[in-house]
């Protein structure tokens, strides 16, 4: 009969907290386009490698592909953003690398249109007259 397997003895594990749909959310929210990007027209993918030490925190950067433009710096700095989890195993200090792509697409700016609505007042002076009112009715019996 085996010995049953206990976590200890297994090598940590690296997560990010909420799972890749919540890093992926965490790096769309914070990710800034850079402003000559926008001007040039540029759209791409950046590739960052990164090293995360024992505490979860990301300690080295390094842009393995990118597009110029200020896109591969705002890449590395929302990265550098990026806080995981680490399962301890038998205090032993691990770091971690790893790659993640992060792609740059126009943002859709919508063409503003202008309206202009233009309202001309008349003002003409009010009609008065000397007759004091009147009705007239008829009453049918």
């Amino acid at each position: 009969m085996k010995k049953p397997i206990h976590p200890k003895k297994f090598l940590p594990t690296l997560t990010y907290e909420g799972g890749d749909k919540k890093l992926f959310q965490f790096i769309t929210n914070h990710l800034k386009y850079p402003p000559e990007a926008i001007q040039n027209k540029i759209e791409g993918t950046v590739i960052v490698k990164y090293e995360i030490n024992y505490k979860g925190h990301i300690t080295q950067t390094k842009v393995i592909s990118g597009i110029g433009y200020g896109c591969d710096e705002e890449a590395e700095r929302v990265v550098r953003l990026l806080e995981f989890k680490v399962s301890k195993s038998r205090d032993l200090k691990f770091k971690f690398y790893k790659t993640i792509q992060i792609h740059f697409k126009s943002p859709n700016t919508p063409i503003e249109q202008s309206i202009q609505t233009t309202y001309t007042y008349t003002i003409e002076p009010s009609k008065t007259t000397n007759e004091p009112p009147s009705y007239h009715y008829t009453i049918i019996t």
